[in-house]
C-alpha cells in the first residue's frame, strides 16, 4: 500500500533516533546563533548585549511591567537585571517609575530612544524569521511553532500565551 510522501516522512518523525535528535540539537544552536547575530552586532555597536536586549525586548512588549515581574519572565537573578537596568536607565533606554498604588515597586517603560533601539533589534529579528518562514513554507511555520510551545515549560508557555492574547 503506497503512502504519500508528506504522511510518510511525518510518520517516521514521530520515532526519532538519537543522531536525528542529536542534528536537531546542532540545527536549533546554529539557527539561535544566526538569530542573535544580526541584533548583536546592533548591540555591539552601541554597547550592549543579549541581556539588554532581552530586558528592552520584553518591557516593549509590556510597557508599566515591574522589576519583579521582568525577573520572572527573564530567569535571572535579581543581581543580574539591576545591572542591565542600570546600564538602560542610565543611557536613557528605560525609565522606572514608581508604582501609583504600591510605592515599593518600580514600574518599567522604554523612552524614545529605547523605543528605537527596539525597533531596530526587532526589524533585525522579524527579518530574518520572514525570509525563513517563506522559505519553508505554511505547514513548516505551523510545525515550528507548534514545536517550540511544546519544548516551553508551562509557566513560560502561560506567559508566551498571555502576550498572544493581548495581541489580539
Amino acid at each position: 500500500m503506497a503512502e504519500s510522501k508528506g504522511t510518510q516522512s511525518g510518520e517516521s518523525l514521530l520515532f526519532l533516533t538519537d543522531e536525528q535528535l542529536r542534528k536537531g540539537i546542532e540545527a536549533m544552536f546554529f539557527a539561535y546563533r544566526g538569530f542573535t547575530s544580526d541584533p548583536d552586532k546592533i548591540l555591539e555597536a552601541h554597547g550592549y548585549g543579549r541581556a539588554h536586549h532581552r530586558a528592552v525586548h520584553f518591557i516593549a512588549r509590556a510597557p508599566g511591567t515591574t522589576v519583579n515581574a521582568l525577573l520572572e519572565v527573564l530567569g535571572v537573578t535579581k543581581q543580574s537585571l539591576n545591572r542591565v537596568l542600570r546600564a538602560l536607565i542610565a543611557h536613557e533606554l528605560v525609565e522606572s517609575r514608581v508604582g501609583k498604588q504600591d510605592k515599593r515597586e518600580r514600574h518599567l517603560h522604554l523612552t524614545q530612544k529605547g523605543l528605537a533601539l527596539e525597533a531596530e533589534l526587532s526589524q533585525a529579528q522579524r527579518t530574518r524569521m520572514r525570509r525563513a518562514f517563506s522559505q519553508a513554507g505554511p505547514d513548516a511555520v505551523v510545525g515550528f511553532k507548534q514545536v517550540l510551545e511544546a519544548m516551553m515549560d508551562e509557566d513560560q508557555k502561560a506567559y508566551f500565551n498571555a502576550l498572544k492574547e493581548s495581541d489580539q
